[in-house]
């Protein structure tokens, strides 16, 4: 799938609508909603409004779940291209809608099927770990798949003298490695754009104007290690600083007392976390790390899409079987928590 460059509007994660329009259009989206008999799922990076009207708001592979377990005939799946096809996967049965099929992913597009199948073709015996922030394709290809809070479990599962190739996120990898000890991981040079854009010098700036707040870093961000050698070195608490998936993020938020927490991910999550914890500051760590391309899923083009039943994703019936197998393998070890991605 080919990325586009989107109109900016609404890529903060600033509303776009009165309290008014937003109560006019939410009661709309919920009657088309239930008149199709559809359930609206909402990454946790989508923008306000579209998180605030979802049946479900989470992190893509929890969203899955929920719709594999949903009696609803339809899955509205605001999120991106991959997270709706790992929908349809997981509910072959059920139609699943993307508001916009432009809405990509840089992470995913970072590897191809046919470049999994020539890497997997230059290690034979290789055991092939893939992030679920991937495409069907890929996962087509791929021995087990894992989510930025299991990753770690993935890889213990797998005998030690068994050489992995990990794709496609290098900082996840990088973690995953650090955390086992696995020195037989062969790692992708993949990122995704906004996590990598989260550096370590934008941490080392946060930390000093804010020297007090606790610190959470999803796994993908570039700034991963650097946020991990200033714990090394006594510079930053350990028990006030954790790596998390952006599930783990929504719990630890609705944990704390931390006047501050410094928070590095996409941006949409903040709403998340400011709506399960009022009392607590959450700031970004980097204040432009938006992802323009799950902000292309508008409240107009969910209206649209409830109304005319446009946007089908597909998966063919080999690909999804295959793929099926590698979500299901990760499911089999177990899932720490509720986080996903």
């Amino acid at each position: 799938m080919t990325l586009t460059t989107p109109d900016r509007t609404g890529l903060t994660g600033d509303r776009s609508m009165s309290p008014a329009e937003y109560g006019a259009w939410a009661a709309e989206v919920r009657r088309l909603a239930d008149e199709r008999g559809a359930v609206v799922l909402a990454h946790n990076y989508q923008v306000p409004e579209i998180q605030d009207v979802a049946h479900f708001t989470g992190d893509s592979l929890y969203l899955s779940r929920v719709a594999a377990e949903t009696d609803a005939r339809e899955i509205v799946f605001c999120g991106v291209h991959f997270m709706a096809e790992t929908a349809k996967i997981l509910s072959p049965e059920k139609t699943v809608l993307l508001p916009d099929h432009a809405a990509g992913c840089s992470l995913a597009d970072s590897i191809t099927a046919a470049q999994l199948r020539e890497w997997k073709a230059e290690h034979p015996g290789a055991v092939v770990v893939s992030y679920v922030n991937t495409t069907a394709a890929v996962k087509a290809e791929t021995d087990i798949c894992c989510t930025s809070s299991n990753a770690a479990d993935v890889v213990r599962s797998i005998p030690a003298d068994t050489e992995i190739l990990f794709c496609p996120d290098q900082f996840l990898g990088a973690h995953v490695k650090r955390v086992t000890g696995r020195e037989n991981i062969r790692i992708w040079a993949g990122e995704c754009h906004v996590h990598a854009g989260i550096s370590p010098s934008d941490v080392r700036a946060q930390i000093a104007a804010h020297p007090d707040a606790e610190v959470l870093v999803h796994p993908e961000c570039g700034c991963t290690t650097s946020v991990l050698d200033l714990v090394s070195h006594g510079d930053l608490p350990a028990d006030r600083t954790r790596v998390l998936s952006t599930g783990g993020m929504v719990d630890a938020a609705a944990a704390t007392r931390a006047p501050q927490v410094l928070v590095a991910t996409e941006l949409g999550i903040l709403h998340q976390l400011r709506a399960v914890n009022s009392g607590t500051e959450f700031l970004p760590m980097n204040d432009q790390a938006a992802c323009r391309y799950m902000k292309m899923i508008t409240p107009a083009k969910l209206l649209h899409t409830l109304r005319t039943g446009e946007g089908a994703v597909d998966v063919g019936p080999d690909v999804a079987a295959r793929a099926r197998r590698a979500v299901e393998a990760m499911v089999a070890i177990g899932e720490p928590g509720r986080g996903g991605e």
